[in-house]
């Protein structure tokens, strides 16, 4: 076998072994009574410590060179970019030992279980001491990855998520969105405030009819259920693998469409891990791009297909037929007017198009100040409640609703927030350049078929997987890497208009 070869097989090893903890993942996540924890939390632990020495041993660095130095490499951009890919996961390894990986899954998964515990009480002091070792180890991770990729702190965690990201990069585009969403929220509730009232939904919505109603949209979307799940998790998400995607939701009897759109927009995710390119399975090349074009897939779906006029018209006979209702609450005129109506809201899943992005860039700032030890993890409640003050004007009353909501950090992942604003952007600029080749789309998706708008994304999306960089693949896509001007003139005109 060649260098590559050789590569290839390890990494092809190493994907399955990250496969089978994801899958161990969602189970920890949905399934798994609590007594089982500490049992799990050994077994990601060993299966994460065998994926690093399977990346560490000391023979890649030679197989990395021979590999480079092969015949024909070049002249194959598929094998190349897998190369490059790998490189890049070797080098995220390689910055650690072994220790540290086994005692960061170990903390993250005890921090994880508390957090279940603490976040319906709106108990940070109990999960504090838990995070504190989290966040500890990732500075440890971060300080040890920055030194490799001759980085900042934040960087090296944020380029695991979004490779080649930049915070100054980043930096810039939210200073930019934070100076202009106020104004454009002000704008959207003063149009808002001159229209009538949309009618409300009366509930309350029976479980197993939204589960009903979620599974018909699914399939209408494009879910295969011969290779995926639907579950229910205390945080929504999408996991497993690409030939058995197991995505979660959670339900609220009172309002049905939080899970509905909830389920749609980890179908978004879902539908892209499915349409990864078949021939690169179990290959770095062949793996989503990053976090960012994750998000465009969920969020392109949620916000920009399936909260559109065309979406409600299929939609609403589907809904009133699911609970048995009827009448003027019931229109598709009024769904749509319901469910884009923007209000500041303290849950970040369930903001409207434009208060989610004060939500995000809330997040990266705090995250980025306490990696790079700006700010004591205690002051974290109080610092929140003051950000999210300034950036849409309301205060949590309790942590639960506050800096305890989201899973992320509490589960060791710092650097993947401004992914979830990078990727809406993404989202908009990507389904504009849909429509503008497949003028049919809306109209496809006032019938229910996403058929034409799926195989858009499949072959300028997913069937990319790695091989290209975010900016190339949007370069590709749409004629333009990302863009905010794009992003601000969208919200402005669905919102305005």
């Amino acid at each position: 076998m060649t260098a590559y070869d050789t590569l290839q097989n390890r990494f092809r090893r190493l994907h399955a072994l990250n496969e089978a903890a994801g899958v161990l993942h969602w189970d920890m996540s949905t399934m798994m009574p609590s007594g089982g924890a500490q049992a799990r939390t050994e077994q990601l632990a060993v299966l994460s410590v065998t994926s690093h020495e399977l990346l560490v041993d000391p023979q890649m660095r030679d197989l990395f060179e021979a590999a480079e130095q092969e015949s024909g490499l070049q002249q194959d951009t598929w094998r190349q970019a897998n190369l490059r890919e790998m490189r890049r996961r070797w080098r995220h390894a390689t910055a650690l030992d072994a220790d540290l990986v086994e005692a960061t899954m170990k903390a993250c998964k005890s921090c994880e279980m508390i957090w279940r515990e603490a976040r319906p009480k709106g108990d940070f002091a109990a999960v504090l001491p838990a995070l504190g070792e989290v966040l500890k180890l990732s500075r440890e991770a971060a300080t040890a990855k920055a030194e490799v990729f001759d980085c900042s702190m934040y960087d090296a965690l944020l380029d695991q998520y979004e490779p080649g990201g930049s915070s100054e990069t980043i930096d810039d585009i939210f200073d930019d969105l934070a100076e202009f969403l106020p104004h454009l929220l002000s704008d959207v509730l003063d149009w808002q405030s001159q229209k009538p009232e949309p009618l409300a939904l009366e509930g309350p919505f029976p479980l197993d009819a939204q589960e009903a109603l979620a599974r018909e949209m699914m399939q209408a979307v494009g879910f295969n259920f011969e290779h995926g799940r639907l579950d229910v998790s205390l945080h929504p998400f999408c996991g497993g693998v690409p030939d058995d995607v197991r995505i979660t939701t959670r339900y609220d009897s009172d309002d049905f469409m939080k899970a509905l759109m909830g389920v749609l927009h980890e179908t978004g995710h879902a539908l892209y891990e499915r349409g990864l390119p078949q021939d690169w399975r179990l290959q770095p090349v062949g793996e989503a791009r990053g976090m960012a074009v994750h998000e465009s897939q969920s969020l392109l779906i949620e916000m920009q297909a399936c909260r559109s006029a065309e979406f409600m018209a299929f939609a609403a006979p589907l809904a009133r037929q699911a609970f048995g209702t009827e009448g003027a609450a019931w229109t598709p005129e009024n769904l749509l007017a319901v469910y884009n109506q923007v209000k500041p809201d303290f849950i970040r899943v369930d903001a409207d198009e434009v208060t989610y992005p004060a939500h995000v860039i809330l997040r990266y700032r705090l995250e980025k100040a306490l990696i790079e030890d700006e700010m004591p993890l205690a002051e974290l409640p109080e610092a929140w409640n003051e950000g999210l003050g300034e950036l849409l004007g309301i205060t949590p009353p309790d942590d639960s609703l506050g800096c305890l909501q989201d899973i992320h950090w509490f589960d060791g992942a710092w650097g993947y927030f401004p992914t979830y604003t990078l990727g809406a952007m993404a989202a908009a600029q990507l389904f504009a350049a849909a429509k503008a080749a497949e003028p049919d789309i809306p109209a496809d998706i006032a019938k229910g078929d996403f058929s034409r708008l799926m195989a858009w994304l499949g072959t300028n999306v997913h069937a990319k997987g790695s091989l290209l960089t975010t900016d190339e693949l949007l370069e590709q896509a749409t004629g333009k890497s990302l863009d905010v001007e794009i992003f601000k003139g969208y919200l402005a005109n669905r919102y305005l208009n």
